[in-house]
């Protein structure tokens, strides 16, 4: 792990301290990475909302029963291999 110094204003870091104290975090390391986690996430979710609407907008075609249960079978073993983040 490493370490990464910043500076923030006061009446951020006071809302930091709160969101620690009553969040259940062990002290702000732990807050600022799960926002980071948390913006990790969004931004992964933008992404896959954005290539479904291309997907939505590009021709569309017939897809047989065999395509669709590879994607199916693609789909489960991608999600199988995301690390599990924990929910606060």
């Amino acid at each position: 792990m490493t370490t990464l110094n910043f500076s923030l204003p006061d009446d951020l870091k006071k809302w930091i301290e709160a969101q620690v104290a009553a969040g259940g975090y062990g002290n702000t390391s732990e807050y600022i990475r799960e926002l980071i986690r948390l913006d990790q996430k969004r931004k992964a979710e933008e992404r896959l909302e954005a290539l479904l609407l291309a997907g939505l907008e590009s021709p569309s075609r017939e897809m047989t029963p065999e395509q669709w249960e590879e994607l199916k079978r693609r789909v489960i073993e991608r999600h199988n291999k995301k690390p599990r983040t924990s929910a606060r």
